[in-house]
């Protein structure tokens, strides 16, 4: 697996990282034993950069993770987040009180079975406590050698700037992909900047852009993907269009969809460090291998053309969720 370097840290990962997010939730029903295999596979491609979060199905993901890395710690470039929390009525908001944050660190130290975490982020930011206060606290973290790293998570460039005056910014992690470019530009701009990596989620659009989902009804019952509205049946044929077009375009190159719109994601920019998740061997392997296919400005062109942004259909988020983002 090719290499990258996390921004200004000097660290490096493999060029292609595991999002943990679906492993044992979310995305349809849980296969444990397959989801820990798809982790120790990810370690043997040289996939070292696994990103989870304290919220993921509320600290079992942490849990998990940390089961399936233990006698093999040493291998992981290992990322979690804190900063969200979920609310009486079940909802979930951030809160980046400091007393929270330490309190969060503690608990995913103990939920993953480790002594350090190498990148914690702030999942979203809080928009009733100061960046800078927020900061101050990750920064004494570091500082106790609980946390080597910090990041922030679906900050807006003016955001960035304030956080790393007060302590250097490791990674921005923002969502990237070929139909979900615009909100990431802002926040790349500033990585380069600062040579500060950024962290790319969802670089398949969850799953849509590899051309696999047919329908809404394909999504099984438990799938949250079913309340995301690019994935609503009112903007889903729309949506599969562009989806079909990619997979023409990627039928001509010789690989799959899902390598195609990676390789296009990897192309952004060194600083770029996609996290596609899975928990299938099968398509973690695929996944994988578009870390060596190079793709020429012309086959960047053409699949930037392919996906007008301005068709895509419906929001990345529903509503109740988009007012959590900090732009």
């Amino acid at each position: 697996m090719e290499q990258r370097v996390v921004g200004w840290t000097g660290e490096r990962t493999g060029a292609i990282g595991l999002g943990c997010m679906g492993l044992v939730g979310w995305y349809g029903e849980r296969d444990d034993a397959e989801a820990a295999a798809t982790i120790h596979r990810a370690l043997d491609l040289g996939i070292t950069h696994l990103d989870t979060a304290a919220i993921y199905q509320d600290g079992d993901n942490e849990r998990f993770v940390g089961a399936a890395i233990r006698g093999r710690r040493h291998e992981v470039f290992l990322a979690t987040k804190c900063g969200q929390g979920r609310r009486a009525d079940g909802t979930i908001g951030a809160d980046n009180r400091p007393s929270t944050i330490r309190t969060s660190c503690d608990a995913s130290l103990q939920r993953l079975g480790v002594d350090h975490i190498d990148l914690f982020y702030l999942h979203r930011i809080d928009a009733d406590v100061p960046i800078e206060d927020s900061m101050g606290v990750m920064a004494d973290l570091v500082r106790a050698g609980k946390v080597r790293h910090v990041g922030l998570s679906e900050a807006s460039a003016a955001t960035l700037r304030r956080a790393h005056r007060v302590h250097p910014v490791a990674a921005l992690q923002s969502e990237l992909s070929l139909w979900t470019r615009s909100a990431a530009a802002d926040g790349l701009a500033a990585c380069r900047e600062l040579d500060i990596a950024f962290v790319a989620y969802s670089p398949l659009g969850r799953g849509f852009l590899t051309g696999t989902i047919a329908s809404p009804a394909a999504l099984a019952p438990g799938d949250t993907r079913r309340v995301f509205p690019r994935f609503a049946e009112a903007n889903f044929e729309r949506n599969r269009r562009a989806a079909l077009r990619v997979g023409e375009l990627a039928a001509a190159r010789g690989c799959t969809p899902a390598q195609l719109a990676l390789a296009w994601v990897l192309a952004r920019d060194p600083l770029v460090l996609p996290i596609p998740g899975t928990k299938r061997r099968r398509y973690l392997d695929e996944n994988a291998a578009a870390a060596g296919l190079s793709l020429s400005a012309a086959e960047l062109a053409a699949l930037a053309a392919a996906i007008p942004e301005d068709e895509v259909a419906g929001d990345r988020y529903p509503a109740s969720m988009m007012g959590t983002l900090n732009v």
